[in-house]
């Protein structure tokens, strides 16, 4: 688990390292904050903000693994608890747990009936209406 401050702030390191890289070729590369945090690490990285994914998918190029998922609550303002817009957004602990399995799943370390097991016991309803139509 790891909490980011700011996407912004991580995205301005990762474009600063790759302008440094960029002007001292030859010199052994510098890594962005982000790649020295993910770097080595297995499993997939999931990203859940209460703002739009665009927002948290500024760092994408950074993180090393393929398996970047990111939850977002992209579609029209809307008003109700956080716990309630966090659910429709599909943002929620459910919805990253869900993302994480997904990611497991994709690249074979668990079976998609596991998926799907998690999608039942959470009571999420496959059919529900995408946020971004609503």
């Amino acid at each position: 688990m790891w909490s980011v401050t700011s996407f912004n702030e991580l995205r301005r390191d990762g474009l600063a390292v790759e302008r440094n890289n960029r002007l001292h070729p030859g010199q052994k590369p510098e890594l962005s904050y982000v790649e020295e945090c993910l770097n080595g690490r297995k499993g997939p990285v999931i990203a859940s903000t209460d703002y739009m994914k665009l927002f948290a998918d500024q760092i994408r190029q950074w993180v090393p693994t393929k398996e970047y998922k990111v939850l977002g609550t992209d579609g029209f303002g809307r008003s109700d608890s956080r716990k309630k817009l966090r659910h429709f957004f599909e943002v929620d602990r459910h919805f990253v747990v869900l993302a994480a399995l997904e990611a497991l799943a994709d690249r074979g370390d668990i079976e998609p009936k596991v998926v799907a097991e998690a999608i039942a016991k959470f009571g999420i309803d496959p059919e529900k209406r995408n946020p971004l139509d609503c």
